[in-house]
C-alpha cells in the first residue's frame, strides 16, 4: 500500500497551486494524508477528488469552514498499523516522548506545522513523520514532501521528496 504524506500546504498564499510532481503522485498512492494548514477548502476538495483515499486534519491556520470538514486528529488503521494524524506536537526539544505519552496506541504519528521535515522513533517505538511543505520551505533548502509503503513487515521505504525551486 503506497502513501502520500503532506503538510502545511498553506494555498493560496504561500503558492497559486500544488507542485506538478506532488499531483503526479495522486493517482500512485492508495492513501494520501495532509496534516494539517491547508488555508482554502479548494485544496481540500482537489485532494478528495483524486485520491483513492484521503485523511487529513485542520491546523492552526485553517479557519471554520476546514474545521467543520475535519478533525483535529485522525486515526487510521492500515495494514495493521495504526496511524494517527495531528498539526502541531510542540517543541522539537522532547518531542518523541511527549507525542509517545499523547498517543501511546499508534505505531505512526503524522504531523506537520514546522515545516521542517522529520524522520525519528521514540523509545516506545512510535514512528514520527513529518512531510515538511511542498509549497513553502521557510528556513529549509527546499519545499518536501515524502511517500512511504505499508508492507507486510510494517512501514518500508519512507522517503523524502524534494521538490525543485519555483
Amino acid at each position: 500500500m503506497r502513501l502520500l504524506l503532506m503538510s502545511d500546504t498553506h494555498l493560496p498564499k504561500r503558492a497559486k497551486a500544488l507542485p506538478e510532481p506532488l499531483l503526479a503522485e495522486l493517482p500512485c498512492a492508495d492513501v494520501v494524508f495532509h496534516a494539517g494548514d491547508w488555508v482554502d477548502t479548494a485544496t481540500l476538495d482537489l485532494l478528495e477528488s483524486r485520491s483513492a483515499r484521503l485523511v487529513g486534519v485542520y491546523g492552526n491556520n485553517d479557519g471554520p469552514d476546514l474545521r467543520a470538514r475535519l478533525p483535529e486528529v485522525a486515526h487510521v488503521e492500515l495494514g495493521g498499523l495504526r496511524f494517527g494524524v495531528v498539526h502541531e506536537t510542540g517543541s522539537a526539544q522532547g518531542r518523541e516522548a511527549r507525542c509517545a505519552a499523547r498517543f501511546p496506541d499508534l505505531d505512526v504519528l503524522v504531523f506537520g506545522h514546522s515545516h521542517i521535515p522529520w524522520d525519528t522513533t521514540a523509545a516506545t517505538g512510535l514512528r514520527l513523520l513529518n512531510p515538511g511543505s511542498p509549497t513553502d520551505r521557510r528556513r529549509q533548502p527546499h519545499c518536501t514532501y515524502m511517500t512511504a509503503t505499508v508492507a507486510e513487515n510494517g512501514l518500508t521505504d519512507v522517503e523524502l521528496h524534494r521538490l525543485p525551486p519555483r
